[in-house]
C-alpha cells in the first residue's frame, strides 16, 4: 500500500499542535448516557486505542478482529534484491486435472517447471503470490535483469514518489530514465480458459534463456510480473469459477475471494502501468480496449492513447502467425473499440482489467484467444482436435505478450509520464480530460458516444455518532477503502463540511489523492445510463456507499479545513453496554454472525418487534466476545422480546454467491436441488427452506411435496423462481411480475418497518428485477419500489412493448409476506455484494 499522505490539517498552529500531540482524555468523547443508545459512530468512543478499556464502564476490549474470518493478503514490499530464489513443493499428481486432456501443463507441474526456470540463470524470481479457495499456492514470477538489495530499495522509493508526490515525479529526468517499467501478466483467472498459464510459461523459459541484445534492454528497463495461474481451483476442475463458485473476474469491486484479493495487492505493491488478463473464447481473437460505455472515473486519455496503440501492435502479431479460418478455423483479431458499436464495455471495475487503471495502468486488456475448447467442446471434441486448438491458443496468447512487451519498451517515456499524470490529476484535483480526437491523437472514429466524465467531489464523509447509520458497516467499509489503497482519514476534532458539522471520529475521504478514481468508483452513487446504451455486458450500477449499509455523506466543494489522522485500518467499533440486557440491532452482516455465534453457544436470545435481538445480561462475557470478534454493538435494554431466536439450519437452493452470504452470516447452510429433495431428504433440524434456483415444486414428488410440508420449515423465495416455489407449495399468493431480464442496477426502495425491513437501508441492488401483484387478502408489503423512476445507477430499459420498465415497477412491493414465507423480488445478496441490503434475508429466515 502507498505512503499515507500528510494529515488534511486547518492553517491554524492550535490544528497541527493537536496532530502532533497524544490525544487528551478529555478530548474523547464517551458513550451516549441515553438508555440504548450507543457512543459515536454507533459504537464506542472512536478515538479510543485499539485494545484499551473503560473499567468504569466494563467496555468490550476492542480490537481490529472485524476481518477475523479472512487471512491477511501479502504484502509484496520487499527489499532483497533480484532474483528471489523460493523452492516450491509439487503438489501430488492429480491425473484428473482437466488441463491434462488439452496437452497443457496440469497445475501439479507447475512448481516443478518453475524450480527449472528458476535454474537457468539470474533472470527468473518466483514467489506466493497468496493461495486459492482451497490452498493451493499462487505463483508470482518476476522475470527482470538482476538487481541487488539497494537497487530494490532505490526501485520502490522510486514507485512511491510517482504514486505520492507524482508532480515532482514528472520534472524528475533522473526517475524516468531509471524506473523500472512494470508489467503484470494475468492468466487463467477463468479456470476453464487455460492457455495463458502456458503461454506465459513459454515466455519466462524465453527470457530465461534469450542472449540478444533486445532482450537485454528489455530486463534491463522494465519488471515483468506474470501470475502464472489466478484460478488453480478453476485450472484443475475445468470450472469457469473458482471452488467457491465465483466469477473471479467479477469480483474486483468487492474482493469476496483470496484469489482476487492477492491479484488486488498485487497491483497496489507493483503498480504495473501496463497489464494483460488472458481469456477465451471469442473468434477472431479480442483485443480490447472496447466499446462505450467506457467508466466515467478513468483519466481516459491517457488510458486509450495508450490501450489502443498496444492494441494494434497485439493484432499484428497474432495476426502474423499466419493462422487462417480456411485453413484452422481463426478469423482476423479484432478490436472492438475500432470493430463493433457494442456488446463489449468497460464500464464497471468488475473486471481485472477495468480496475488495474485505478492502480496506476495506463493500458491494460482482455485477451479472448479465439479456440473453444471448453464447454460442450471438451467433451465432444476429439482429444487430438482439443490439444490442436490449444496449442494455437497458446502461440496467440503469447503473441499477444510479446507484442504488449514491445509495446512497453518502445514507449516507456510516454506510458510512464502517463501514469504519473494520472496520479498528479488526482492529488491536484484537476479535472478530467474528455477524449476526442485532439485529446487523444491516433485514435480514430472519437465521437460524443466515447465521452464519459464525472465531476469528482471535495470529499466524502463517514460519519460517526448519530448521523451514522451502522458502526460495524462503517468500520468495514473504511478497511475495504484502505485495502484499496485510498487515503482516509479520521477526525481528532468536530469540523464543518458542506453544510454539516460532523463530530470527532469521522473518517474523510480527501478526493485530492492519486487514488481517486477507485475511491469514487467505490462511493458514489453511480450512474443511469439506460439511455446511452442498448444492452450492457454485465453490471452497470455497484455504490458501496449506497449498498454497504454504512453512512456516505458526499461534499461537493469547499475548502477542506479537518483536523485529522491517516488511518491505517478502522477504528474498533465493538462495545458492551456494562448493565442490564442487552440489544443487538440485527442489520449488518457481522451482526448476523455475531447473533447466529451466540445461538450456536446456547445463549437463549430473542427477538423483538422490530427485527432486533435480546441478550440476557447474563450473557455478557459471550457477547463481549462476540463483539470484540465481529466488531457489534450491545447496548442495554429494558426490552423483553416477542419470540425466542434459534439457532438455523438452512437448505437452500441458491446461487454460489447466495450460499456464501449466507454463510457469511453463520448460517448452517446444506445445499439442495430437486434431485435431492426427491431422493428423500431428511428435514431433521432444518428450520428453513431458501429458494432462488435449482428447485421446482412441480418437480417435486408427492413424497417430497409431503415431506417438505411436514417439516414447518420457513420459507424465502428470491426472484421468480423462489416466488413459483412459494406460490406452488401454497405458503403465500402472490404473482411475480418479471421485469426486463437485462436490467441490473441500485434501486431506491421504501420499507415499512417491522420484524423484516426495521431499520434496512433505503437501497438495494436488483438483477433481473421482480415485483409483485395480486397479493392474498393476508399477503402483507414489506418493501416497495420507490415512486418515480428508482433506479438510481444502472441499466434498466423497458422491454421492446414498453412494459418491465422501471416505471412499472415504481410503487410495487418488491418483499411480502405471509406468516414465515417471505418473497423478495431484489438481489439483496447478490455475489456477495450489497451487504446492507443482507440482514432482509436473514431476518426472513429468522423470523418463523
Amino acid at each position: 500500500m502507498g505512503i499515507p499522505r500528510p494529515v488534511l490539517v486547518s492553517t491554524t498552529a492550535l490544528a497541527v499542535a493537536v496532530l502532533l500531540a497524544p490525544l487528551p482524555a478529555a478530548a474523547l468523547p464517551g458513550p451516549s448516557t441515553a438508555p440504548g443508545l450507543p457512543g459515536p459512530a454507533g459504537g464506542p468512543d472512536p478515538l479510543r486505542d485499539e485494545g484499551t478499556t473503560d473499567s468504569a464502564l466494563s467496555r468490550a476490549p476492542l480490537t481490529a478482529a472485524r476481518n477475523a474470518l479472512t487471512l491477511p493478503t501479502p504484502s509484496f514490499h520487499r527489499t532483497e534484491g533480484y532474483p528471489r530464489r523460493t523452492t516450491l513443493t509439487a503438489p501430488p499428481v492429480d491425473p484428473t486435472d482437466k488441463s491434462v486432456k488439452l496437452g497443457l501443463v496440469p497445475y501439479h507441474s507447475i512448481a516443478p517447471k518453475l524450480n527449472e526456470l528458476q535454474a537457468l540463470g539470474n533472470r527468473v524470481s518466483v514467489e506466493i503470490a497468496g493461495r486459492s479457495a482451497t490452498g493451493r499456492e499462487l505463483y508470482l514470477v518476476t522475470v527482470t535483469a538482476p538487481e541487488s538489495a539497494r537497487e530494490v530499495r532505490d526501485q520502490e522509493r522510486m514507485r512511491e514518489r510517482i504514486e505520492n508526490s507524482p508532480a515532482a515525479a514528472a520534472r524528475d529526468k533522473s526517475l524516468q530514465k531509471a524506473y523500472k517499467t512494470p508489467v503484470f501478466i494475468n492468466n487463467n483467472i477463468h479456470g476453464n480458459e487455460w492457455e495463458g498459464t502456458d503461454a506465459a510459461l513459454k515466455l519466462i523459459e524465453e527470457l530465461a534463456k534469450a542472449k540478444d541484445a533486445k532482450t537485454l534492454s528489455l530486463l534491463a528497463k522494465n519488471r515483468i510480473y506474470l501470475n502464472v495461474t489466478a484460478n488453480p481451483d478453476g485450472r484443475v476442475a475445468g470450472t469457469r469459477a473458482n471452488a467457491n463458485g465465483f466469477d473471479l473476474n467479477r469480483d474486483f469491486i468487492t474482493a469476496t475471494q483470496p484469489e482476487t484479493r492477492a491479484i488486488r495487492q498485487l497491483a497496489i505493491d507493483k503498480q504495473p502501468a501496463v497489464m494483460l488478463d488472458l481469456h477465451g473464447y471469442v473468434n477472431g481473437t479480442l483485443i480490447e480496449p472496447t466499446t462505450p460505455p467506457h467508466g466515467e472515473n478513468y483519466e481516459y486519455d491517457l488510458f486509450l492513447k495508450n490501450a489502443y496503440a498496444n492494441a494494434l501492435g497485439m493484432e499484428k502479431a497474432v495476426n502474423g502467425l499466419g493462422y487462417t479460418q480456411e485453413k484452422d478455423g481463426v478469423l482476423p483479431a479484432e478490436i472492438p473499440f475500432r470493430d463493433s458499436a457494442e456488446g463489449w464495455d468497460d464500464w464497471p471495475p468488475i473486471f481485472t482489467p477495468q480496475y488495474m487503471p485505478f492502480q496506476g495502468a495506463v493500458a491494460s486488456h482482455t485477451i479472448e484467444f479465439p479456440l473453444r475448447v471448453n464447454g460442450s467442446a471438451y467433451t465432444t471434441l476429439p482429444e487430438t482436435e482439443l490439444r490442436r486448438r490449444s496449442a494455437v491458443n497458446t502461440a496467440i496468447a503469447g503473441a499477444t505478450m510479446r507484442a504488449t512487451l514491445e509495446f512497453t519498451q518502445n514507449n516507456r517515456g510516454q506510458i510512464l509520464a502517463d501514469q504519473i499524470e494520472t496520479f498528479r490529476r488526482g492529488a491536484a484535483g484537476e479535472a478530467q480530460r474528455p477524449v476526442s480526437e485532439e485529446t487523444v491523437p491516433g485514435v480514430p472514429g472519437i465521437g460524443p458516444e466515447d465521452v464519459y466524465t464525472t465531476t469528482f467531489p471535495r470529499a466524502y464523509v463517514i460519519p460517526a455518532g448519530s448521523g451514522q447509520r451502522s458502526g460495524v458497516a462503517a468500520a468495514r467499509l473504511v478497511d475495504h477503502l484502505i485495502a484499496n489503497d485510498v487515503r482516509v482519514q479520521r477526525a481528532v476534532l468536530p469540523f464543518r463540511a458542506g453544510q454539516k458539522v460532523y463530530p470527532a471520529g469521522s473518517y474523510v475521504v480527501d478526493m485530492r489523492q492519486p487514488k481517486r478514481g477507485i475511491a469514487n468508483v467505490m462511493l458514489a452513487a453511480g450512474r443511469d445510463i439506460s439511455a446511452d446504451v442498448s444492452t450492457m455486458y454485465d453490471i452497470s450500477g455497484w455504490s458501496l456507499g449506497l449498498l454497504w449499509g454504512a453512512s456516505v455523506d458526499r461534499v461537493e466543494r469547499g475548502d477542506l479545513r479537518v483536523a485529522a489522522r491517516p488511518v491505517a485500518t478502522a477504528a474498533p467499533s465493538g462495545y458492551v453496554a456494562p448493565w442490564g440486557d442487552l440489544k443487538l440491532r440485527l442489520d449488518d452482516p457481522k451482526e448476523l454472525a455475531a447473533l447466529n455465534s451466540l445461538l450456536g453457544q446456547g445463549v437463549a436470545v430473542r427477538r423483538t418487534g422490530d427485527g432486533a435481538a435480546i441478550v440476557p445480561g447474563s450473557a455478557r462475557k459471550a457477547a463481549t466476545v462476540a463483539a470484540n470478534r465481529f466488531g457489534v454493538v450491545f447496548t442495554t435494554t429494558r426490552e423483553r422480546g416477542v419470540a425466542p431466536l434459534k439457532r438455523t439450519r438452512v437448505a437452500a437452493a441458491v446461487t454460489s454467491g447466495e450460499q456464501f452470504a449466507l454463510r457469511e452470516m453463520g448460517f448452517d447452510v446444506v445445499p439442495v436441488s430437486t434431485a435431492t429433495l426427491n431422493a428423500g431428504f431428511d428435514w431433521t433440524g432444518t428450520e428453513a427452506l431458501v429458494v432462488s434456483t435449482g428447485l421446482s415444486w412441480t418437480g417435486l414428488t408427492p413424497a417430497a411435496r409431503e415431506a417438505f410440508t411436514a417439516s414447518g420449515a420457513g420459507f424465502v423465495g428470491l426472484g421468480a423462481a423462489g416466488a413459483a416455489f412459494g406460490n406452488g407449495a401454497g405458503l403465500i399468493t402472490a404473482t411475480a411480475v418479471e421485469g426486463n431480464g437485462d436490467a441490473n442496477g441500485v434501486v431506491r426502495v421504501t420499507n415499512a418497518g417491522g420484524a423484516l425491513t426495521g431499520g434496512a437501508p433505503g437501497h438495494t441492488f436488483v438483477y433481473s428485477p421482480v415485483w409483485f401483484t395480486g397479493l392474498g387478502a393476508d399477503v402483507r408489503t414489506d418493501q416497495s419500489y420507490a415512486g418515480g423512476n428508482p433506479l438510481v445507477s444502472g441499466h434498466w430499459r423497458a422491454l421492446a412493448d414498453g412494459t418491465g420498465g422501471p416505471a412499472d415497477a415504481a410503487g410495487k412491493p418488491s418483499v411480502v409476506s405471509k406468516g414465515s414465507a417471505v418473497l423478495i423480488g431484489t438481489e439483496p445478496l447478490f455475489r456477495d455484494h450489497p451487504k446492507g441490503s443482507f440482514a432482509v434475508v436473514a431476518r426472513a429466515i429468522l423470523t418463523r
